[in-house]
């Protein structure tokens, strides 16, 4: 008798990661969010520590299925966070072999949906070459909140990971990538290390055009979310960006 495949979940977690204060869990996961994850005990994630501090909340909630140590919590290799799931070369096949086996498998990140700006779609596209089912759960995702909150175009867009460290290949790039929206009308959506918040605002304000729309989301689903839209030659009137502790998600459009 063949032993039923489990399936591969898409757990989303909330955003406030790194954020100095934290909402509700049953403010920004839905009940049946939080009551699958709570019924799995195999994970694959970015970070394990971070994965059992959600656990932990989850389990205010909803009784885990097992406890905290005894749960089956694996890493993704460094080396895909650093280049990235498709530029590694990756293969996730065997971080599932629970799944083989009948159980089901949770696949999550530090904050928002896995595999959507953060790592894990290796593990999504062996899921699908291995023909197990793959489940996204409800959750939040800061890019689609952020468009939606932007007033910019939310039929054409682009997300365009993270922009060069270096100020000078930053310029240029943020150049690139407001000639390629005012010409095409396409949003373009990045996001940026909490840190440099300063720095990226005060290279906008230097390299874009008066005219560029840009919007600044941080902080979201948080009490103290802010959402800013605004030309740039209104946020060179003193407007205050994001600190350098929340995590944000830029965008700029015509």
């Amino acid at each position: 008798m063949n032993t039923p495949q489990g399936r591969l979940f898409l757990v989303p977690t909330p955003l406030d990661f790194g954020c100095a204060a934290q909402a509700p869990i049953t403010d920004v996961l839905p009940e049946a969010t939080l009551a699958t994850a709570a019924s799995i005990r195999h994970w694959v994630c970015e970070n394990a520590k971070t994965t059992r501090a959600f656990l932990k909340r989850v389990g205010e909630t909803h009784p885990l299925i097992a406890a905290l140590p005894e749960q089956n919590i694996t890493e993704l290799p460094r080396h895909v966070h650093k280049k990235g799931d498709h530029q590694s070369g990756f293969d996730g096949k065997p971080l599932l072999a629970a799944a083989l086996q009948g159980h089901d498998v949770g696949l999550i990140s530090e904050a928002g949906m896995p595999a959507v700006a953060d790592p894990g779609s290796s593990v999504v596209r062996a899921a699908h070459d291995l023909g197990l089912r793959v489940v996204p759960l409800v959750g939040p995702v800061s890019l689609l909140l952020a468009l939606a909150a932007s007033g910019l175009n939310g039929q054409n867009f682009a997300f365009v990971g993270y922009l060069p460290q270096d100020a000078a290949e930053r310029a240029a790039r943020l150049k690139q990538l407001e000639s390629l929206a005012h010409k095409t009308g396409q949003t373009q959506l990045w996001i940026e290390t909490p840190y440099r918040n300063a720095a990226m605002l005060s290279g906008l304000l230097q390299s874009l055009q008066a005219n560029t729309r840009l919007a600044i989301a941080s902080g979201l689903t948080l009490p103290s979310a802010s959402i800013q839209s605004h030309t740039v030659a209104q946020w060179k009137k003193g407007l205050k960006g994001p600190d350098g502790h929340t995590p944000a998600v830029y965008a700029i459009g015509p």
